[in-house]
């Protein structure tokens, strides 16, 4: 089926379930897959004599040599309801041709990186802070990770600890490199939704920032997460007056309007 259908079939060899709703799995990379830090894929498994197909984000970088993807598990999904059984050793259907707007060359040069994310809308942004062009292009980046629960914050411990500690990115991040996670219920140290702080300029003042908007001259903002967020994420930016990109017509943000991640 997945060479009548132009796919990859892939091995499961690793899977990690962080949640009761949030999972992550890695499969064997395609030698001839060649993708840009940030894109995503169609990754799906068999439905009868058809293969049943879902976008997303790659959240390995592109020299890695696996594939690693972050997923909720949705009972009723069609999909998410069977792929959170994976196991090692399994195998799932990759599609051949990796696209997405959440791509560095969308953005104008600039100097600050903001990553803003909700939920799964993380796993972009995981592959993006490990290309060595991002270093390359900003002398500053931010990832902000909204979830409901704290322990849906999954890779906390990794961007949070693990990778200052990587033998090429921990110098590469050093005074550079700032994580910001907030919580929608419970206590946490930074709570509420990124875009409440973003307006009171609380997240301005957590991270020492001189003003609480954007400044199109200097920051370069990607945003992935639901529908709604994305949306009032664009308005947001819009009214500080950033301006969005695209592939072939880059600009001061990009939102990433394939999927809900």
């Amino acid at each position: 089926m997945a060479e009548a259908k132009n796919l990859y079939l892939q091995k499961v060899t690793w899977v990690h379930h962080w949640t009761h709703s949030l999972f992550s799995f890695r499969v064997e990379r395609p030698p001839s897959l060649r993708f840009r830090s940030g894109e995503f894929l169609m990754i799906g498994l068999k439905d009868g004599d058809r293969p049943l197909l879902r976008a997303y984000s790659i959240a390995s970088p592109s020299w890695e040599d696996h594939l690693e993807f972050f997923s909720v598990k949705v009972t009723e999904g069609p999909l998410t309801s069977r792929l959170q059984h994976l196991e090692v050793d399994d195998y799932i259907f990759l599609s051949k041709k990796p696209v997405g707007t959440l791509i560095i060359d969308a953005l104008k040069p600039g100097k600050r990186l903001f990553l803003v994310a909700t939920g799964t809308g993380l796993a972009p942004f995981l592959s993006v802070l490990r290309d060595p062009e991002t270093h390359e292009k900003f002398e500053e980046i931010i990832i902000t990770h909204t979830v409901r629960e704290e322990e849906e914050l999954a890779y906390h411990e990794f961007l949070d600890t693990e990778i200052h500690n990587d033998d090429i990115f921990g110098k590469l991040l050093k005074d550079r490199f700032t994580y910001y996670p907030t919580v929608t219920k419970g206590e946490f140290r930074t709570k509420g939704r990124i875009t409440n702080r973003i307006r009171s300029g609380d997240f301005a003042e957590d991270i020492d920032l001189i003003d609480n908007r954007f400044n199109p001259e200097i920051d370069r903002v990607m945003v992935c997460g639901s529908m709604a967020f994305n949306k009032e994420m664009a308005a947001m930016l819009a009214e500080h007056g950033l301006v969005e990109g695209h592939n072939n017509d880059p600009g001061t943000f990009v939102v990433e309007r394939a999927f809900v991640g």
